[in-house]
């Protein structure tokens, strides 16, 4: 079995000679050849052990599908022997073909319950690739899948990919050990036999003032947050109320479970207090980062909820007050309206491009779609993921209709930041920044593959959009730090 179509660059022959003797974790910033690494490595084993089998595992059906095309590409592999098993293929017929295929590609949710259900054995893959390989948390598909795998095949072999493993050693370590990794192999985009495959991205950052009636609302519900947060002190939290966040109220609520395990009735009270303000807190950056369709939206799936919080929070009175001044306002969040025109300018420049848009929640999606419709030479289209309404088929035929060019603009949710191949897709707006470094990373990969990328991030002025962004910088930052640690580190070849 041989390569075709492609020429190896030298950090992949550098990678491919690690990866055949150990289990490696392959770190790539996105568009510089993470798949190929896997191509290059699955017809080394294919050869070495002719009677086996290579295995790649891949988060969605899309990805998937991506994996499938680009094996069929570059190597001789019989396309027959190539094949794509998910959850819709019936489970009868993934087990004649689990025997038949030389390379498969599949979700790890399929391969999990093929193996729970003995419709295949793992005995004879010489080959297991995990794609996105940051999404190996204990108890998660692929790293029950990569467990199994090393416990009974008879020539194993582990290749992991991601181009973001985590901004700290833990995560990373973590990986490591669910992955069974030995070695690792990292290049960041100022490495010298990285540099010239790098394409450079102009990345701006655009601020946008909140309308003034929407910010006295947002005041308003800030003051009932912070005299929320104020009651927390009862329950152990004793951080000034300033520097209370998420993460110390998702602790707290961890705490206070524990607690009512134990037995402490007191700690109900504590439990709802905390899920009300956590409630608010989304309240507010729903109005300020989204805008006032996505606030009236999600106060309309708490009156459906029965919990205590969500009703507590209904009661409210700057909630109440809230609703009733909005019904008086008919203004769009004015991130909109910008993004109209950021638009209108790139299509005026170039007919031809494509861009990609980004945003966090399904609602915003729509309103932006809305929108974009009513743009001459606009043609835009939505790429959601299975709970939003498309089906993996769906998804794929959009993606494929949007590199051809039937449709020059693709908006979509965090469905189309995670390995999304579009070669010719030119530039892209990320509605609002998201503070993980990871979906940013991914984000920023999407564009910018064949030439240069132009990157638009929308802030809402004064907002949490501001520590978001801020946040996922410094992530990123010392994510760069660690590996290259761990890169000049004479041990890292040593696991």
């Amino acid at each position: 079995m041989e390569l075709k179509n492609f020429t190896p660059r030298e950090y992949q022959k550098k990678i491919l000679e690690t990866s055949k003797n150990k289990n490696t974790l392959v770190v790539l910033p996105t568009g510089l050849g993470k798949t190929a690494c896997a191509i290059m490595l699955a017809v080394d084993r294919l050869n070495r052990y002719t009677n086996s089998k290579v295995l790649i595992c891949s988060p969605t059906k899309p990805l998937c599908s991506q994996h499938v095309e680009s094996f069929k590409e570059y190597t001789n592999v019989n396309e027959n022997e190539i094949i794509l098993l998910t959850g819709a293929t019936q489970p009868s017929k993934r087990k004649e073909l689990w025997k038949n295929k030389k390379i498969i590609i599949a979700t790890p949710q399929t391969i999990e319950s093929d193996l729970e259900n003995k419709r295949f054995s793992l005995k004879d893959f010489s080959m297991l690739c995990i794609d996105e390989a940051h999404r190996s948390k204990e108890k998660f598909a692929n790293t029950i899948v990569a467990k199994n795998y090393m416990e009974n095949s008879l020539s194993p072999r582990i290749l992991a990919l991601t181009a973001s493993p985590g901004s700290t050693k833990e995560k990373i370590n973590e990986i490591r050990k669910n992955l069974f990794i030995e070695a690792i192999e990292i290049r960041t985009v100022q490495d010298e036999d990285v540099k010239q495959y790098v394409k450079e991205k102009e990345i701006n950052w655009v601020e946008v003032e909140l309308p003034i009636d929407i910010k006295n609302i947002s005041e308003k519900l800030k003051s009932l947050y912070k005299s929320k947060l104020t009651e927390l002190s009862k329950f152990g939290l004793n951080k000034p109320v300033n520097y209370i966040n998420k993460k110390d109220l998702l602790q707290l609520q961890i705490q206070l479970q524990r607690e009512i395990q134990k037995g402490n009735k007191y700690a109900y009270h504590a439990v709802s207090t905390v899920a009300t303000i956590i409630k608010l807190n989304h309240c507010i950056e729903l109005l300020e980062t989204q805008g006032i369709s996505q606030f009236k939206g999600y106060i309309l799936k708490l009156r459906n909820e029965t919990s205590k919080a969500a009703k507590n929070l209904l009661k409210e009175r700057y909630i109440i007050e809230a609703l009733s001044d909005l019904d008086k306002i008919n203004i769009e969040h004015p991130k909109l309206e910008r993004l109209y025109h950021e638009v209108e300018n790139h299509l005026k420049e170039n007919e031809s491009i494509r861009i990609m848009v980004f945003a966090n929640y399904r609602n915003t999606v729509k309103e932006i779609m809305s929108a974009l419709k009513k743009l001459p030479n606009a043609r835009p289209i939505e790429l959601v993921g299975q709970k939003e309404g498309l089906t993996q088929k769906e998804q794929i035929e959009r993606i494929k209709e949007f590199g051809s060019g039937k449709y020059n603009i693709l908006i979509g949710t965090s469905i189309s930041e995670e390995g999304i191949h579009i070669a010719n897709a030119d530039h892209a707006i990320f509605y609002e920044p998201t503070p993980s470094e990871i979906r940013d990373i991914q984000r920023r990969g999407r564009v910018g593959r064949l030439t240069k990328g132009k990157i638009i991030i929308l802030i809402t002025k004064d907002t949490r959009d501001v520590a978001y962004y801020w946040t996922a910088r410094k992530k990123e930052q010392k994510m760069k730090n660690i590996l290259n640690k761990m890169q000049n580190d004479s041990l890292n070849r040593n696991y």
